[in-house]
């Protein structure tokens, strides 16, 4: 049976939490692991730097030569060797003696200290240095980094150009992760065309189709778009075949309690229906299923809501598929205007925020699409409160923090 009763958002949460899926894992190569989540925790295999090496441009010295050198008392030292990046010096430095180096060239035995090209002066058989420099310096030591062993990453973390370094130089070449959710995006509607020049009477060009696309990329998932007309049998035959290929499947249209919306009564003749009609404005006619293990995400066709809705509802899901730790960010932010809103309902209102203010867009109907264009924020004004005053502090959700 369908449920009648708008259920609170709270209670929607509550529910796709009790039904969240995950995907299973797969090794890939370590370098198309950026924004992936590794599966078990990573011990590096090497120490980091591997070997004592040079942080500068210089000459490796023994420190104590260099104490009582100053521009007005250089001391000379002989050059016994040069050492390149990737090389190294099988000399032993000793008092009295430089060998050249690159920066990230091993220390050579012996010498203590590196010091920078600039404080030096050519001669005929070596250099004359005129500073002085202390034991260890300029020498990144073996280790300084991480050692052999060392955790360098934990389980469930999200994978950024750094840690794909880290891991790289802890001796990956391959990791374990999380794999991308496949998911369906099926737009619903006799109406629904693609774009085109000259529009045919009582069509639609179908904008949903890539409002979604991207919001599904967004969400660091693989996304494949089709679209159904308004028939029973074409689209249980198209759920019934895509719950076997896809990890969740978003529909659009078909969601509220008439003759030509058959999204909601094919989800619950193939499977169940836990929600249909949530107290939040936009998108009341939000539902979500479950057929043969797969979560069914019915979207209102109406291209604002259908936004809000996925921002809301779908991506937090997509994300912990992943295991990405997220959760939407609320912040404080001032009104500059009066803004209604109804007790015992959700309100997600367009807006734009700056300087700590919060303008809200005030034409919000759930078809309005452009108000999204010049929007950085939503609104949120809970169930429980009856609008916000002018100057008065509200919940705002920014766009920019709906990512991992």
């Amino acid at each position: 049976m369908f449920i009648s009763e708008l259920m609170p958002v709270a209670d929607v949460m509550d529910i796709l939490s009790k039904h969240q899926v995950v995907t299973d894992t797969e090794f890939i190569d370590l370098v198309d692991a950026y924004q992936r989540v590794n599966v078990e925790e990573i011990l590096t295999l090497h120490n980091s730097p591997p070997f004592d090496k040079s942080a500068m441009d210089g000459y490796a010295i023994v420190a104590s030569d260099s104490f009582s050198a100053s521009n007005n008392n250089p001391i000379s030292l002989e050059i016994v060797d040069y050492i390149g990046a990737g090389s190294f010096s099988e000399k032993k430095v000793e008092s009295g003696m430089a060998i050249g180096i690159a920066t990230g060239a091993p220390i050579p035995e012996g010498a203590d200290a590196v010091i920078m090209k600039e404080y030096t002066i050519p001669t005929d058989n070596g250099i004359e240095i005129v500073s002085t420099v202390s034991p260890g310096e300029n020498i990144a030591v073996l280790g300084e980094d991480v050692k052999k062993g060392d955790l360098i990453l934990s389980e469930n973390t999200f994978i950024r150009s750094q840690e794909m370094a880290m891991v790289a130089l802890s001796g990956y070449s391959k990791i374990e992760v999380y794999r991308k959710p496949k998911v369906l995006v099926i737009n619903t509607g006799n109406e629904l065309v693609n774009p085109c020049e000259d529009l045919p009477p009582a069509k639609i060009i179908n904008s949903n189709r890539y409002a979604l696309k991207g919001k599904v990329e967004s969400c660091l998932a693989d996304v494949t778009l089709k679209h159904c007309v308004d028939d029973e049998d074409i689209f249980k035959n198209l759920l019934r075949e895509s719950v076997k290929e896809f990890d969740v499947i978003i529909t659009t249209g078909g969601t509220a309690v008439s003759k030509g919306d058959v999204v909601v009564r094919m989800v619950e003749e193939l499977g169940e229906v836990l929600v249909h009609g949530i107290a939040a404005r936009p998108g009341k006619p939000f539902a979500f299923g479950m057929v043969e293990d797969t979560p069914i995400f019915m979207l209102s066709g109406y291209p604002a809501a259908a936004f809000v809705l996925f921002d809301i509802f779908v991506r937090p899901f997509i994300f912990k598929m992943q295991h990405i730790d997220y959760n939407h960010k609320l912040v404080k932010r001032i009104s500059n205007r009066k803004i209604p809103s109804g007790l015992g309902r959700t309100d997600y209102i367009r807006a734009f925020v700056e300087n700590g203010v919060v303008t809200p867009k005030l034409a919000r109907g759930s078809t309005i699409i452009r108000t999204l264009m010049s929007a950085n924020a939503y609104i949120v004004i809970e169930e429980n409160r009856e609008g916000v005053f002018e100057d008065e502090t509200c919940d705002v959700l920014m766009f920019d923090s709906l990512r991992p």
